[in-house]
């Protein structure tokens, strides 16, 4: 700390370079808190699911449909102690930019698989009650200004209604949850759809079924797509991770995307740049150096102001990235309704920190050990 004034000096004496540097750093870190938080959002849905729940679905393709009247078998198969369906329904409010994700589902069981959402009891039961009900989140409902007691108009992309193309949903409750649960679904009941589609009649999407032993779940899978095997409507068992996963799946491999596109941006923004910059620094300051050998400053004294420089711009620019980045997603200004759950963690953060650290060193290594091993007599004859 008693030498923090010359590292201050020697960053102040290029101004101009220093300010491009930090935001270089800056702009890098930006691009790895956002490309970070997408990444999170892909595959959210995959870090909660529930141990203890299996996602069943056609054996040939998500879009096929599976029977309704699987359901008893399920529910009555060993091991399942909750089996309920869900039904992708598709749609759009006001215009084709509004879509979010509706499903129909059965109002008694689903609410029970997911313990994640918080309704309150009489709003629960107003939901139930209602042929047109609809459950909402308080993400959608915040975005739309959607309230208890709304009567809203749904255009449909995939069930058409017997009459029109329009839909109308009755918001009786709404759903919060942990800022990590997706709250920007409409869940409305299976039967109104089942009763008002053109066709495709006691057909289901897929069934989410709680099961009672998580350690024997591939067995309890096993099980219950032999039940209906060679059937018209063969099943595929799987545990909700891997289900979710498999719509994650359907847009490339996310993770890898990411960190490539990571690698590329920190190694050539961050690394290239601040590294050129130091060992710039570095060339034009030989003589200061020699000076500061020359009034007894230690060749490991001189590698660790050097590296001091490298630390501060690192830290500084990450600093500011990540910071900024966080209070903008924090407000909810990049929640769209692909990427409902756009949060960045606490532990994209302190990686993001520990990647400061660890790339302000590169950075500034070899410039230091430049200084370090510079000899007084050749740089003042340079000189």
């Amino acid at each position: 700390m008693r030498y923090l004034h010359l590292v201050w000096r020697s960053l102040l004496r290029r101004k101009l370079r220093t300010a491009f540097t930090l935001l270089v750093v800056f702009v890098s870190f930006v691009l790895f808190a956002f490309l970070m938080t997408i990444r999170t959002a892909f595959s959210m849905g995959v870090e909660v699911a529930g141990v203890d729940r299996l996602a069943m679905m056609h054996k040939v393709s998500l879009i096929q449909l599976l029977p309704i009247a699987y359901l008893q078998q399920i529910q009555s198969t060993r091991g399942v102690e909750l089996a309920s369906h869900a039904t992708w329904f598709g749609g759009t409010y006001q215009d084709k930019a509004n879509e979010f994700a509706v499903m129909a589902v059965d109002p008694e069981t689903y609410p029970k698989l997911y313990p994640e959402m918080r309704v309150p009891e009489d709003q629960l039961k107003a939901w139930r009650a209602d042929r047109q009900g609809a459950l909402i989140g308080r993400d959608i409902a915040n975005r739309y200004g959607w309230k208890i007691g709304d009567k809203v108009p749904i255009q449909a992309t995939i069930w058409q209604p017997k009459q029109g193309n329009t839909w109308y949903f009755n918001i009786d409750a709404i759903y919060d949850a942990d800022k990590n649960f997706d709250k920007t679904n409409l869940f409305f009941r299976y039967d109104y759809l089942d009763e008002n589609r053109r066709g495709a009649y006691g057909q289901v999407g897929w069934y989410i079924i709680k099961i009672n032993d998580p350690p024997h779940a591939a067995d309890i899978a096993r099980s219950l797509d032999s039940q209906f095997a060679n059937s018209a409507a063969e099943t595929k068992t799987s545990t909700e991770k891997a289900f979710l996963q498999g719509f994650v799946n359907q847009v490339g491999n996310i993770g890898f995307i990411i960190k490539a596109i990571l690698a590329a941006v920190l190694f050539t923004l961050f690394f290239l740049v601040t590294a050129q910059t130091m060992a710039q620094s570095v060339r034009e300051r030989t003589t200061e150096f020699a000076v500061l050998k020359t009034l007894g400053f230690s060749d490991g004294l001189v590698l660790t102001l050097v590296l001091a420089e490298a630390l501060i711009i690192a830290a500084v620019g990450g600093a500011l990235g990540l910071g900024l980045t966080w209070i903008f997603i924090s407000q909810g200004g990049f929640n769209n309704a692909f990427l409902p759950v756009f949060v960045l963690t606490g532990r994209d953060v302190a990686l993001g920190a520990v990647l400061c650290v660890a790339l302000g060193v590169l950075a500034g290594v070899l410039p230091a050990m430049a200084a370090m091993r510079l000899r007084i007599v050749d740089a003042l004859r340079r000189n």
